[in-house]
């Protein structure tokens, strides 16, 4: 103040000089700030939006779209969303979440009947689907596992990266996908496996491997629990189409009840978005294998802890419509029927693609795209090739070359196929 006042500043009135200062100071903070590279798949439908062509196809979308491409709601969605309006309040869930949907989604998980549930041997709560239960583990791992790593398959969904990385978990990769044969490198995978260091975790997708739909095999699977026994591997399932890979629930959760046969403790992210359609209400779990109640009790506790901070309780809406859907069985076997008619639509329309490859005289094969499972086709196409479908086809892709089959219809699988055709034929 006595600065101010002998440079003729009012004690009450900032002089210009000051307010200037002031001003730069604060103007200053952001402008490091550069701006963050564009998510590849939105960056798609923000492209396709802005063509005016009237030909032009979207197969880049991760969501389920019917066979005149618009979005679905499930009748049995509607009904559950009849049945509770208007009927509970808006008070906070526990930081644990719903405790009926949670127990309802264990049951998918692991089995009606499985021993796990009635020993309470299980430490899960609600997340915020299955990009919420994967970063809720990765901070876990990271509190309670400092010094380990997190062994990521190639390739993955983009965002497992992004996941782990925050969560400051430092990263390895391991061989998954075979360029080559469209399918899976087992061998190599297996090298991976046994050349991890004892006690290392693994990010594992339990079916319709996003973005490649290859799976293993259920003789693979085995293998893999194996070595994972005798390494003492951690296994962390990250299983996001259960009941839309295949139409089967029970056949979907195969990996992971084959993983439990071996007596493996493993964890697991589960979401509602692609099998119920949920995508914008966020409802999901993470559940993790324990040694027994007392220890299932602790895991549970530290995972609310890691919930607090970051957004305290989950929402109640998605909740409540996947424990009104599993809990009663006439609306849970409208679920099935309705989720199998998806995961039936998606088959057909890999049918159908490589029906009209092969009419067209495709010099390549085409058979990876009925042997794939799940939303997505992985091509084969080159980023080069991709370019091509979207100058001269308006077809729009991740430029990885993967196709998401949700968006192939009756009406564009004739067109989308002689554009492939016409990018692929020269080899």
């Amino acid at each position: 103040m006595a600065q101010l006042l002998r440079s003729g500043c009012s004690g009450r009135v900032l002089c210009s000089g000051a307010v200037g200062a002031a001003r730069s100071m604060s103007t200053a903070w952001w402008r490091h700030v550069e701006p963050a590279a564009k998510d590849p798949i939105l960056g798609v439908t923000e492209a396709f939006l802005a063509d005016p062509s009237p030909n032009k196809v979207n197969v880049g979308v991760g969501a389920y779209r019917d066979d005149n491409g618009k979005p679905v709601v499930l009748e049995c969605v509607r009904e559950a969303e009849r049945r509770i309006a208007g009927n509970l309040n808006m008070e906070y869930l526990p930081m644990g979440g719903s405790v009926n949907m949670v127990e309802e989604t264990l049951k998918l998980a692991y089995g009606e009947n499985s021993d796990l549930l009635k020993d309470k041997r299980i430490a899960a709560v609600q997340a915020l689907s299955g990009t919420g239960a994967c970063r809720l583990f990765a901070d876990f791992q990271k509190r309670f596992s400092p010094d380990s790593q997190i062994y990521i398959p190639v390739p993955t969904w983009a965002n497992h990266h992004n996941i782990w990385r925050d969560a400051h978990v430092p990263q390895r990769t391991f061989h998954y996908y075979h360029p080559q044969s469209r399918g899976l490198d087992f061998a190599s995978m297996m090298d991976d496996i046994k050349n991890a260091p004892n006690g290392s975790f693994f990010l594992l997708h339990a079916c319709a491997h996003n973005p490649t739909g290859v799976d293993p095999s259920e003789e693979q699977w085995r293998e893999i629990s194996h070595q994972f026994k005798v390494k003492g591997h951690f296994a962390f399932f990250d299983m996001a189409y259960q009941g839309f890979a295949s139409g089967d629930p029970e056949r979907d959760a195969k990996s992971i009840r084959i993983f439990l046969e071996d007596g493996h403790l493993i964890g697991c992210a589960q979401s509602y978005a692609k099998n119920m359609g949920l995508y914008g209400q966020r409802v999901g779990c993470l559940s993790v294998v324990c040694e027994d109640e007392k220890q299932a009790v602790a895991v549970k506790s530290q995972l609310q802890q890691l919930a607090r901070p970051m957004y305290s309780n989950p929402p109640v809406h998605g909740a409540l419509i996947v424990s009104t859907i599993l809990g009663d069985p006439d609306l849970k076997k409208l679920w099935l029927k309705e989720v199998k008619g998806m995961a039936d639509r998606i088959i057909g329309m890999r049918t159908a693609l490589r029906e009209n490859l092969e009419k067209l005289g495709s010099p390549l094969s085409w058979e990876h795209v009925t042997k794939q499972i799940g939303m997505f086709c992985y091509s084969g196409m080159t980023p080069e090739q991709v370019d091509r479908l979207t100058k001269e086809y308006h077809i729009y892709m991740t430029r990885n070359g993967r196709i998401s089959m949700a968006g192939v219809t009756t009406g564009n699988v004739g067109y989308l196929a002689n554009a492939i055709h016409e990018v692929t034929k020269s080899g």
